[in-house]
């Protein structure tokens, strides 16, 4: 039987990992990118800060579309991941 203390730790620790997740793609690095994001892996994710290079900050996750490789599948699997910061 679980108890409510149980449960509590459960979801901090879940709300923890969460938050390790979240990256800002218009900072990070193919790396970081990478290894945040399911289903993208470092030439995936060099394509999309080479995009963004290009063509300037993300200003939505949908755009990672417009990235060669990167389908919708891909940025709705991951859309709890990806933070926006325009600054």
């Amino acid at each position: 039987m679980a108890t409510a203390e149980s449960s509590t730790k459960s979801t901090l620790a879940q709300t923890a990992v969460q938050a390790e997740s979240v990256i800002d793609i218009n900072q990070a690095s193919a790396e970081q990118i990478a290894d945040a994001l399911k289903g993208v892996g470092l030439s995936k994710a060099q394509a999309i800060v080479a995009y963004r290079e290009v063509h300037g900050p993300f200003v939505k996750a949908e755009e990672l579309i417009k990235v060669k490789g990167i389908g919708q599948s891909t940025v709705a699997k991951n859309i709890q991941r990806i933070q926006i910061n325009l600054q």
